[in-house]
Order: structure tokens, then C-alpha cells, then sequence
């Protein structure tokens, strides 16, 4: 692991000792909010070894706090977490194969994907990716299980404002999707969806309703797609497409009156070359003809 971390730059190390502080801190809040709900100490330290998804143990913790049915906790969570699927398909090369892939897969999380698609090359991809995801394996339960402690200790968690944990991650983890244009349109109406819902429908449903709005990104197309409607391709005719030229002698540029060249192989070439390696230049130029010289000495 030593030799690992010395592959990567410092700044790239400190972005990564910069995230598992940030991943412990979170990790404090998000045990010690689980036992302010009573949940039992070993729920959210189980969940932190197991699953590893910050935003899915908050989702499902926050299902179930509400009273909400376990099957929709964990149907929720396991849609958060399918954001990991395109996360798979982009590092095949750094997670590995065999057995080492499995763990790979396991320590896969939002953090560990950035910092090593932001590497140069495939070793450093390798290094951050396994320097960060290995890292977060450690701190997000070591948090879990320190936030668990805290929460057991104190009586009123609500007194750190620990409470509002829960919508700011989840607001941290859709913000950012945003800015996309082709973005706000789903997102808006799954929020209507979630809205009217809510009145009617258990705790959780819903969230699993809001989702229609995925339907409606998938078949509404995009603003590239509706400002640029199939374009005509600007490429050019394939050269197997166009019509060939007809083949031309090699010295058809040359001046009809031109001699042919000699094979230095018959007496004449020989002959020829002789002369252009003893005559003066003047006279080899009389005897192979015009440009003769040039076609002596070369064959010389």
C-alpha cells in the first residue's frame, strides 16, 4: 500500500486525505443520527461495512425511521446505488479481475471513481482508485461506529443540528445533477409526483413514484438531439465510393521527345554507365540522350 501511495502526486494525495476527513465527519453524523432515531448501535456499523453507500444507508435509515415498509427502504436504496452501474463499465481495467475484482467492486463509490478518473494514466487511475476506495472502507465505518458511541452518549442529538443530516445529503447528492438542463425537467416533475403523493400513498411509496420522472429522461430527447435533428453528414465520399482515375505510364509528364531509359543490364546501359563514369559531362550527356546523365549516373 506504501509503495501505492507513493505512485501519486502530493496534491493528489491530499485530495484524497481531504475526502476521508470529510467521509469520517459525515460518517459521525450519520451513526449518531441512526441511534437519535433508536436505532440499535450495531444497525448503522453493520450497514457501513456491508453496503458502504453513504446515500443509500441514509435513505434507507430515513425510510425506516419514518415508518416506512422495508422493502420500499431497500428498493430506494438500491435504486440510489444503480448510479454504480456506469461506474463498472468505465473502470474495468483499474478494479482488476478474479477476486481482487470483487473487492474493487465493493470498495466502488463516488469519491474513489473521481479521484481516479481524474489520473493521467492507468497507474495512477489504479493507485488513487484503490488509495481512495480502501480509505473510505475504513473511515466510513470507523465514523459510523464513533457518530453511534456519540449518539449513545448524548441524550438529545438534536441539539447538534444532527437531525438535518439526512436532506442535505440527499439535496448534496441531486444538486449537482442540476445544472444539466436536460435534467431540471425530469427531476421537476418527480418532485410533483413525490408532492401530491405524499397525502395518500405510505411513507416511501412516494419517493419510489417520484422515479417516473427517469421514464420521461429516457424518452424525451435531448436539447443537442432537438436543436441538431440528424444532421446531414458533412463527411466526404469514401475514396472506394469515387471513381478511380486511369492509370497513367509513370512518364507521362515527360516530353514526348524524351529517350527511354536504359536497363543497365543490357550492353547499351552498360555501355552508357561507362561513359557517364569516364566521359565528361558533356559528352555522356550527348550519348544517352537528353537528361541522359542523370539516368547514367543513377544506374551507375
Amino acid at each position: 500500500m506504501r509503495s501505492i501511495w507513493r505512485t501519486l502526486d502530493r496534491s493528489t494525495r491530499a485530495g484524497i486525505a481531504a475526502v476521508l476527513a470529510a467521509v469520517t465527519m459525515i460518517g459521525i453524523s450519520y451513526g449518531a443520527t441512526a441511534i437519535g432515531y433508536g436505532f440499535p448501535l450495531w444497525l448503522p456499523v453493520a450497514l457501513g461495512v456491508v453496503v458502504l453507500a453513504g446515500g443509500a444507508e441514509f435513505l434507507f435509515l430515513g425510510i425506516l425511521a419514518a415508518g416506512g415498509n422495508p422493502f420500499a427502504a431497500v428498493a430506494a436504496g438500491l435504486i440510489v446505488n444503480a448510479r454504480h452501474l456506469p461506474y463498472g463499465l468505465s473502470l474495468p481495467a483499474v478494479t482488476g479481475s478474479g477476486p481482487r475484482r470483487l473487492l474493487g467492486t465493493h470498495v466502488m463509490n463516488d469519491e474513489s471513481v473521481a479521484v481516479a478518473l481524474a489520473q493521467p494514466d492507468l497507474a495512477r487511475k489504479r493507485a488513487a482508485y484503490w488509495c481512495c476506495g480502501i480509505g473510505v472502507m475504513v473511515a466510513w465505518p470507523l465514523g459510523a461506529t464513533l457518530g453511534a458511541i456519540l449518539g449513545s452518549v448524548i441524550p438529545d442529538i438534536d441539539a447538534f443540528g444532527l437531525d438535518a443530516v439526512f436532506p442535505a445529503v440527499l439535496i448534496a447528492l441531486v444538486v449537482p445533477a442540476l445544472r444539466e438542463r436536460d435534467t431540471r425537467g425530469p427531476v421537476a416533475l418527480g418532485v410533483a409526483i413525490a408532492l401530491v403523493g405524499a397525502p395518500f400513498l405510505p411513507v416511501g411509496l412516494p419517493v419510489l413514484c417520484a422515479l417516473a420522472g427517469l421514464l420521461v429522461a429516457a424518452r424525451w430527447p435531448s436539447s443537442a438531439t432537438r436543436q441538431n435533428p440528424r444532421e446531414p453528414s458533412s463527411r466526404p465520399e469514401s475514396a472506394a465510393a469515387q471513381p478511380s482515375a486511369p492509370e497513367t505510364p509513370a512518364d507521362s509528364d515527360a516530353p514526348a521527345h524524351r529517350d527511354p531509359p536504359l536497363d543497365p543490364e543490357t550492353p547499351a546501359g552498360l555501355d552508357a554507365a561507362g561513359l557517364a563514369r569516364t566521359a565528361p559531362l558533356g559528352y555522356a550527356d550527348s550519348r544517352c540522350g537528353d537528361h541522359g546523365a542523370a539516368r547514367c549516373r543513377a544506374s551507375s
